[in-house]
């Protein structure tokens, strides 16, 4: 639990507006650009070290360095190519190891779009990182860049964090507008601030009010894509680049990115694909996916397979292939559930030497009686009313299943669903297999077909691959 003492913001009229930093802040800037979040880091950073803080900066992102290297000053590179279990874990053993009182730089959480893709999991980050920052007493610094990001990620980052504050840029003049300070309250402190030399006036005529906001509602016009995921607007992108009859370079270009983000890192696999799947191909898979990220290794699989086969003019497999019915879970909604009931401290846990085999027994069982947010709950529902009354079969298509020299073969579950009787019923049987089906991958045959193979620290994400049944 943090103890409350005053820490500087570096910048004397801001910490008069917000009564100071507190132990325990996390901080999240939205601002137009990184120069923007730099010129507030700055004067952090130097007050800290001034004043004989500890400060740690985490660097992660393609945008310039936020800190140079300097005396009292950590500097981690951190890499998140890996994904968000790898970064998450790096993150939470930094903190773990640093202890308490620290004062923490985060580089952009703007710039992981480029490697994650959804706001989803910037918004699970944040979630699990936070109050574990503000447990040990910390201040920490992030930045959003403003309209990159849904409404409802930012909503979840207000939500989450202590204070957060919008900076912006009005007739030339910086902006300062608290949205939101924790435990704090004065007469002006919500009102939009001009900075006027080194002091921040409060906008309090409602003439000058009415310009500002009036300036701001034309600049920032609200786009009916922010209601969106970055993830849906990416495909939108796709999309638009396909209709609009692009260059086959540039329809390429788009197929290495989304695979990247949808079917695998992995080289050999990513060969595989350019070959043999087009944009059209990640579109229609795109459509049939629940939730984001990868679709998984036995789901890729079988799309490759078929679609060599489709290629074959040796044979007419047309008229012997079923058309494809199939439906995939995608691999951000098994992080998603971890984080989101509560479970990611007993992951963290479980991936220790020593937590290894029995947090993953403790894991497990939390697993099967957990949760899912509203909108993918909808979109099972969704999924379960185009199968009608058809059996189903719900199938684990993990990150490292069926890929090169790890088959998984039987480590994990798949249950058959008759899917007959009450929608409501249909949809409670279906769910209990999903949660099975991630719970499995908590399972000690797993786990030591893992270890045994150098795979334990490797993010092992479980996707789902959801089937009509044949016959």
């Amino acid at each position: 639990m943090a103890h409350y003492s005053d820490v500087s913001t570096g910048w004397e009229s801001l910490d008069t507006i917000i009564d100071h930093l507190r132990r325990g802040d996390n901080v999240v800037w939205q601002v137009d650009s990184i120069d923007d979040y730099q010129r507030l880091v700055l004067p952090f950073v130097n007050s800290a070290i001034a004043g004989n803080e500890r400060v740690v900066y985490l660097r992660f992102a393609r945008h310039i360095p936020l800190l140079e290297e300097r005396q009292n000053l950590t500097i981690y590179q951190l890499h998140v190519e890996k994904g968000f279990e790898s970064f998450s874990a790096q993150v939470h053993s930094i903190i773990t190891r640093e202890g308490k009182n620290v004062c923490y730089v985060f580089d952009s959480l703007s710039d992981l779009l480029h490697v994650w893709a959804t706001d989803l999991m910037i918004g699970d980050f944040f979630f699990i990182t936070c109050p574990y920052l503000f447990e040990l007493n910390t201040i920490a610094y992030f930045a959003i860049l403003r309209e990159r990001h849904s409404f409802k990620a930012i909503a979840r980052i207000r939500e989450t964090t202590q204070v957060l504050i919008d900076v912006y840029n009005y007739k030339g003049q910086v902006c300062v507008h608290p949205v939101k300070v924790q435990h704090r309250y004065s007469p002006t402190m919500f009102f939009p601030h001009i900075k006027k030399k080194e002091h921040l006036v409060p906008v309090i005529n409602s003439v000058d009010a009415t310009e500002l906001f009036t300036h701001l509602s034309h600049h920032n016009t609200i786009k009916t894509q922010r209601h969106l995921d970055h993830w849906d607007r990416l495909f939108m992108q796709a999309r638009q680049l396909l209709e609009a009859g692009a260059r086959f370079e540039e329809k390429q270009d788009m197929v290495e990115h989304l695979s990247r983000l949808l079917l695998s890192r992995d080289k050999k696999i990513l060969a595989l694909i350019r070959e043999h799947l087009s944009l059209n191909d990640l579109l229609q898979i795109k459509e049939r996916l629940i939730g984001s990220g990868f679709i998984g290794g036995k789901s890729v699989g079988m799309l490759l397979s078929r679609k060599i086969l489709a290629q074959d003019r040796s044979f007419d497999w047309h008229n012997v292939l079923e058309q494809h019915d199939s439906f995939y879970i995608g691999s951000d909604v098994f992080y998603s559930y971890i984080v989101q009931n509560g479970w990611w401290k007993l992951f963290m846990a479980h991936k220790t030497k020593e937590g290894y085999f029995a947090k993953a027994s403790e894991l497990r069982e939390k697993m099967l009686d957990g949760v899912f947010p509203e909108e993918i709950t909808e979109q099972f529902r969704l999924m379960l009313d185009y199968f009608g009354q058809s059996p189903i079969i719900v199938r684990s298509s993990s990150l490292l299943e069926d890929a090169f020299g790890s088959a998984f073969a039987g480590k994990y579950e798949s249950f058959f669903c008759v899917n007959q009787g009450h929608p409501e019923k249909r949809y409670e049987n279906f769910v209990d297999a999903v949660r099975r089906i991630f719970a499995s991958a908590m399972n000690e045959d797993a786990l030591a077909y893992r270890l045994q193979r150098g795979l334990d620290q490797m993010d092992e994400q479980m996707a789902l691959l959801v089937q009509r049944v044949s016959g």
